[in-house]
């Protein structure tokens, strides 16, 4: 229960809000005890949600999270083309003490996704093709930043 929270639907968007908020928090954790210099972006900047890069500012790349209450489908958007992020993390249960992390790369993402058959034709990762043990808080896949 969140503590001094509205009821309807600002109740809902404080939810989401700190969904996100910990999804991106519980990302930042392991990229920055694995030597990477982790600064999240400004809310809903277009792009990343994180700018990750190592001590001499020599590899750099940006990571977009999705962070999820419980496990079901990630929301892409409308255009896939319009993804820039190189890294997608995706948080399960980000809201709960065991929250579980998905790496992925862009074009992986963009290859599993699925689009809606409704008017809308948005684009989502389904679980079925994110919650697979090769991506399951595979952070070996991004690497170790070098050492300062």
């Amino acid at each position: 229960m969140m503590i001094g929270a509205k009821m309807g639907n600002s109740s809902f968007k404080n939810s989401a809000r700190l969904t996100c908020n910990a999804g991106l928090s519980f990302a930042a954790w392991p990229l920055s005890r694995r030597g990477w210099h982790v600064t999240p972006t400004i809310r809903h900047a277009r792009g990343s949600d994180m700018l990750v890069t190592d001590a001499d500012k020599v590899r750099k790349f940006g990571v977009q999270s999705r962070a999820l209450s419980k496990r079901q489908a990630a929301s892409l958007g409308r255009d896939l083309t319009a993804l820039r992020a190189e890294w997608w993390i995706i948080t399960i249960h980000a809201n709960s003490d065991n929250p579980v992390c998905y790496i992925l790369t862009i074009d992986e993402v963009r290859k599993l996704a699925s689009q809606d058959k409704g008017g809308q034709q948005a684009y989502w990762l389904e679980p079925r093709d994110y919650d697979r043990d090769e991506y399951r808080d595979a952070w070996e896949r991004i690497g170790l930043a070098p050492a300062a």
